[in-house]
C-alpha cells in the first residue's frame, strides 16, 4: 500500500454548490478540512469505501457542525481521507492509499481521522475537523505532533454525518497550536466549568508502561506550580477497558452497520472485514460481560476525577508504529492503544491531547481527561502546562 501524499480526497472550488464561509467571524482567516464522514449538500459521502460511495446518494444537508465553523469564518478546502468507516486507528486506506505522517514519514499517521491531521500537520489546513469513537482523533494528534481533542460525549452534534458506534461518536478536531484549539473550541462547546486550581493525578505506573514515561515524569517535575498528584492506578484495568471497549463499540457497529454490509457484500481492507465479521458474531453475553467491566472501570475513573480533578496519562503507547509493521503486530498494538483510550471513552469523557516537544524522532505527546463538561477547563490548563498565551 503506497502512501498518498495529498490527504485529501476531494478539494473545494469556486463552484456555486460549495459551502460559503463567512466573511468575518471568530474562525475568519482560518482554513478548514473536513473528513469524509461528515455530509455536506450536494456532495457524496465515501467514508473511505467505494462501495458505501457507490450505494448512497449525495447528501441533501449538511452537517450543524460543518455549518457552524463556516459561519464562524472557518474557509472550507475539501474533504479528508478517513479509514473505512472509521472502524480503524492506523491511518492506512486499502482503497485510497496512507496519507502521509509528515512529522516522521516512515510511520503510520493514525486513524480514522488521518487525512484530517495529515493536512493540519502538513501546513495546507488550520482545522482538522474529525470525529473519534476510539481514538481517531487523539491517535493522529499524538502521531502528527498536533493537539487534538475528543470532547465530552454528545455535547457536540453529531447529525448528518456517517455513524460508526453513536454511544461512543463524538465529533472533535485537530490543530497545530493551541490558540486555534481555543478559538474552535468556543465556536463549538459550551463554556462549562473551570475548576482552579485543579489536582491533576499522574501514575508512574502507567507512564513508564509506555516508550515516553520519563519526558511525562520531567513534565511533572518541570511544573511544581501545579498540583500534580501521583495516584494508584491498577494496569490490569487497561486490559479489561480494551476488551469492553471492543465488545461494545463492535455491538453497536454491527446494529448501525450489519444489514448494509449484509445486503452488498462490500469489498473491504482484510483487518476491517475480519473485525467487522467478529463484530457479526458478538453475543449478549459478551456484552453482558463487557458491561461489567466498563463499570468497573468508570467507577474507578471516577475516584480520579472527582471534586472536578483531571488525570494525566500517555495518549498512544509510544511513537506512531512503523509503515513496515506487519499486520499481526499491528492487532496486538491496537488492543493496547485501546486500553489507554478507552479510559474516557467508555465514560463519555473529554481528553485533550498535548504534544510534546522531546527533540526525538517521531512526535509524542500526553492527554490530559477531566469529567464530563470540563472540556474548556482542559483547554485553560493546557496553556498552563505549555506556556503558551491564549
Amino acid at each position: 500500500m503506497e502512501n498518498k501524499t495529498d490527504p485529501f480526497i476531494f478539494r473545494a472550488n469556486n463552484t456555486a454548490d460549495m459551502p460559503i464561509s463567512a466573511q468575518d467571524g471568530p474562525l475568519h482567516g482560518l482554513t478548514l478540512a473536513v473528513k469524509d464522514l461528515f455530509h455536506i449538500n450536494g456532495l457524496n459521502t465515501g467514508a473511505g469505501n467505494p462501495d458505501w460511495l457507490k450505494t448512497h446518494p449525495p447528501a441533501t444537508a449538511t452537517s450543524s457542525v460543518v455549518t457552524r465553523l463556516l459561519t464562524a469564518g472557518a474557509q472550507f478546502l475539501g474533504k479528508t481521507l478517513t479509514d473505512e468507516l472509521a472502524y480503524s486507528l492506523n491511518g492506512q486506506n486499502f482503497h485510497y492509499g496512507t496519507p502521509l505522517n509528515y512529522k516522521a514519514i516512515e510511520r503510520l499517521p493514525g486513524g480514522s481521522s488521518s487525512g484530517s491531521a495529515a493536512a493540519v500537520a502538513s501546513g495546507e489546513a488550520d482545522i482538522g475537523l474529525g470525529t473519534d469513537t476510539g481514538g481517531s482523533v487523539r491517535v493522529p494528534a499524538s502521531y502528527n505532533g498536533l493537539y487534538g481533542l475528543r470532547p465530552t460525549h454528545g455535547v457536540v452534534a453529531t447529525d448528518n454525518m456517517v455513524a460508526l458506534a453513536p454511544g461512543f461518536d463524538t465529533v472533535g478536531w485537530l490543530t497545530r497550536d493551541l490558540k486555534t484549539m481555543n478559538k474552535v473550541a468556543r465556536v463549538l462547546l459550551p463554556e462549562g466549568t473551570v475548576s482552579s486550581p485543579a489536582k491533576i493525578h499522574f501514575s508512574t505506573e502507567l507512564n513508564h508502561l509506555v516508550y515516553h514515561g520519563k519526558a511525562i515524569d520531567n513534565l511533572v517535575e518541570h511544573h511544581t506550580d501545579m498540583n500534580f498528584t501521583p495516584c494508584a492506578f491498577s494496569t490490569s484495568l487497561l486490559a479489561k477497558a480494551s476488551d469492553a471497549f471492543r465488545v461494545l463499540q463492535g455491538r453497536e457497529i454491527w446494529q448501525q452497520h450489519g444489514e448494509w454490509i449484509t445486503k452488498h457484500n462490500p469489498n473491504f481492507a482484510p483487518d476491517i472485514k475480519q473485525r467487522l465479521n467478529w463484530c457479526a458474531g458478538l453475543t449478549e453475553e459478551q456484552q453482558y460481560i463487557a458491561q461489567g467491566y466498563q463499570q468497573e472501570v468508570n467507577q474507578t475513573m471516577a475516584v480520579y476525577l472527582e471534586d472536578n480533578h483531571f488525570l494525566l496519562v500517555p495518549t498512544t503507547p509510544g511513537p506512531a508504529p512503523l509503515l513496515k509493521t506487519s499486520a499481526e503486530d499491528l492487532v496486538q498494538y491496537r488492543n493496547h492503544l485501546l486500553g489507554l483510550t478507552a479510559l474516557a471513552g467508555l465514560g463519555g469523557l473529554p481528553q485533550l491531547h498535548i504534544p510534546l516537544d522531546t527533540g526525538t524522532e517521531a512526535p509524542l505527546g500526553f492527554s490530559l481527561i477531566g469529567p464530563g463538561g470540563t472540556d474548556m477547563a482542559l483547554i485553560e490548563h493546557a496553556f498552563k502546562l505549555t506556556g503558551e498565551t491564549p
